[in-house]
């Protein structure tokens, strides 16, 4: 029997594993398993807990379909709930290592001594196409004029360690994700596909977002997602830096600050759903 935890980041789910204690032999396709809604628990992916030999933690996050993912910013919220909450310590400021580097939390505990909320240090922003990586002779992938499946989008492409490519629309809740989505994930400018932010801008301060993540699908919500969003925001001139950014998406609101540096902070919630254990089969 595997234990398990479910936690979500405004809707962003995943079940996560304590690595301290269980130990899992094939984490893709466990992750394949488990994310089924019919036949595991129905997630996002599945996240790995890990000791760490360079942070106090190291995290390993698997997608709905098996494939490892580089980072994500939900899911380092939630990490940050589990491990104070769960005891495994009792700083407010910890580190976490990641596929695309070492992360920085800090810890925003409840009346309760849970942790409500967590903002997040999510390093500088990657905006040279190469490193995205996008198939580009651009030094900067801002505002191009694409074609995906016969419509033409304007698109800005980040990286906060992990690919993104950003659209910038009027209006977004009449579009069919399940639809489009695919052909921007697979579009042949993303060597290594593409998570897909699609956004509205209220105001210059204010964004709505629904993404299409690489892997998973349309999810509740993306946390690199939303940094780049942001930062695409600030690059077309729709947002300012240094200013506290408010963006809603399906499964709530995360505040977003892309500062001088090129570095981006995070902050939201993260929330415990249950704990469970469940007979894993031969993988």
């Amino acid at each position: 029997m595997l234990t398990f935890s479910k936690m979500h980041g405004i809707g962003n789910d995943y079940i996560y594993v304590n690595c301290f204690k269980e130990t899992v032999d094939n984490p893709e396709k466990l992750a394949i398993f488990m994310s089924d809604v019919r036949f595991g628990v129905g997630s996002d992916g599945l996240v790995l807990i890990l000791p760490s030999e360079k942070a106090d933690f190291r995290m390993r996050i698997f997608n709905a379909d098996g494939s490892e993912a580089m980072m994500c910013g939900n899911a380092t919220r939630c990490i940050g709930k589990y491990v104070y909450d769960m005891g495994m310590t009792e700083q407010t400021e910890i580190s976490l290592e990641t596929n695309s580097g070492i992360k920085y939390l800090t810890l925003y505990p409840g009346d309760d001594g849970k942790i409500e909320s967590v903002k997040v240090d999510m390093g500088k922003a990657v905006l040279t196409s190469r490193e995205i990586p996008v198939n580009s002779d651009l030094e900067r992938f801002v505002d191009q004029t694409v074609e995906v499946n016969g419509t033409a989008y304007q698109m800005t492409c980040v990286s906060m360690g992990n690919p993104h490519a950003v659209v910038f629309l009027p209006e977004i809740d009449c579009l069919d994700l399940e639809r489009i989505g695919p052909f921007f994930e697979h579009h042949s400018l993303f060597p290594d596909r593409v998570n897909t932010e699609f956004v509205r801008v209220i105001n210059d301060h204010t964004l709505q977002m629904r993404v299409w993540e690489r892997g998973s699908g349309e999810t509740f919500a993306c946390g690199t997602g939303t940094c780049a969003t942001v930062v695409a925001a600030v690059l077309n001139g729709f947002c300012k830096r240094e200013e506290e950014i408010l963006v809603h998406l399906r499964g709530g609101d995360l505040h977003i600050i892309y500062h001088e540096d090129e570095t981006v902070t995070m902050i939201g919630p993260a929330t415990y759903v249950f704990e469970g254990k469940i007979e894993v089969p031969a993988l």
